[in-house]
């Protein structure tokens, strides 16, 4: 069985959190004999910074 989950660290201490969050999911998922396919997207003050915008249009596709 494999998944999609989108991973959207933000900025502030999101990027730290979400990192770690990461290494949860894989250790769970590597129990579970599942396959993770992981999309990280832009959201929040990175998302602005690098597209002028805090929710791009790509983040939500």
């Amino acid at each position: 069985m494999s998944r999609t989950v989108v991973v959207l660290p933000g900025d502030g201490i999101g990027p730290e959190v979400t990192a770690q969050a990461i290494r949860v999911l894989e250790a769970v998922a590597a129990k579970l004999d599942l396959a993770l396919e992981l999309l990280e997207a832009p959201i929040g003050g990175a998302a602005f910074d690098a597209v002028g915008r805090p929710l791009p249009d790509d983040t939500l596709a």
